[in-house]
């Protein structure tokens, strides 16, 4: 099969296309041949070797593929109700970026009718985590609010469409007036440019002092005293990447007085287990308003499978709003 290696941690331009032996799915796995492909900060941060794929995983980049089933474990693809030949979206641990790839059928979503490769090769790595550390970790109810740090990204278009469609008001922060307008179009009720605006201040004026319930932020770094700052009483900001660093100084006193919640999480080398669960609620709960177009993905820019290092330049440049996939 053809596949897009990483032939040395690097710059995108180690992202080369080579011919890899067809992988063979295990016991509880199936083959879906790759027809997309969706674009991930981890993958750039693998490419750089700072994100090396968990034991076991493939070593090609990719964590998110659709297509349709080729062959697999007939009786855990009975139990999931899929059959050969089935159009489907998956995640991955890795191996994405290539022509096959094995996946867990326990992770594998059927392509909503109607719906494009890329349209579905767009969703899981995204739906999965916002849903896992939003709605799960976060516990974010129909009334709270939320503010998403990075509102014009891949996870953040997919945040801001299932806050508003599960009843939440949405702030985001967003580097410029063209992403702040496109994040106020996708249903956003406050955009804020931090680059120009104190988004402190600015999430103090919007909820009259009171502060949000829940943070959802891929920063990290000197943004977790400012998430302190944003906070309502009982909030629960979650950090899910450290784009900003690793380090942090806050007011832990605040934390105490004010009941405040601090966590994190990865979701890559979580559980099969894990990820089946987040699967099962997606479908329950998401796929039905996917199926209806009420939420829909956002599609930056497709470009061919063997353009992998363009892709990862446009990520890196930071100019896109929502996703870059890929098609074979």
């Amino acid at each position: 099969m053809k596949a897009i290696a990483i032939t040395q941690p690097g710059a995108p331009e180690v992202l080369q296309l080579v011919s890899r032996p067809d992988p063979v799915a295990g016991a509880g796995e199936c083959l879906i041949g790759v027809q997309a492909y969706g674009i991930n900060r981890p993958d750039v941060l693998q490419r750089k070797g700072a994100y090396p794929p968990p034991p076991g995983a493939s070593d090609l980049p990719g964590l998110e593929v659709a297509g349709r089933i080729v062959a697999g474990d007939g009786q855990a693809l009975a139990a999931a109700g899929l059959h050969i030949g089935d159009a489907v979206c998956a995640l991955v641990a890795g191996g994405g970026y290539a022509e096959l790839c094995t996946a867990p059928v326990t992770q594998c979503l059927p392509v909503p009718d109607g719906w494009s490769m890329a349209e579905a090769a767009s969703l899981p790595e995204t739906f999965f985590t916002v849903w896992s550390n939003v709605f799960e970790r976060a516990r974010l109810q129909p009334g709270e609010s939320i503010l998403i740090h990075g509102g014009s990204s891949g996870i953040g278009v997919t945040a801001i469409q299932l806050a508003k469609a599960f009843g939440a008001k949405v702030l985001v922060t967003v580097g410029n007036a063209e992403k702040a307008a496109a994040c106020l179009k996708l249903g956003a009720d406050v955009a804020i440019n931090y680059r120009t605006q104190d988004f402190v201040a600015e999430i103090k004026a919007a909820t009259a002092g009171r502060g949000v319930d829940v943070i959802l932020d891929m920063v990290a770094g000197d943004y977790v005293a400012r998430n302190v700052q944003c906070l309502a009483d009982d909030g629960r900001a979650v950090i899910i990447a450290v784009q900003g660093g690793v380090k942090a100084e806050f007011d832990a006193g605040q934390v105490l007085r004010r009941r405040l919640t601090i966590s994190g999480s990865t979701l890559r080398p979580r559980s099969l287990e894990f990820k089946a669960g987040i699967a099962r609620a997606l479908r329950a709960h998401v796929w039905p308003l996917l199926a209806a177009r009420t939420i829909a993905p956002v599609i930056y820019k497709q470009l061919p499978a063997d353009q992998a290092a363009a892709a990862h330049a446009l990520m890196e440049s930071g100019e896109h709003v929502g996703k870059i996939v890929l098609s074979w």
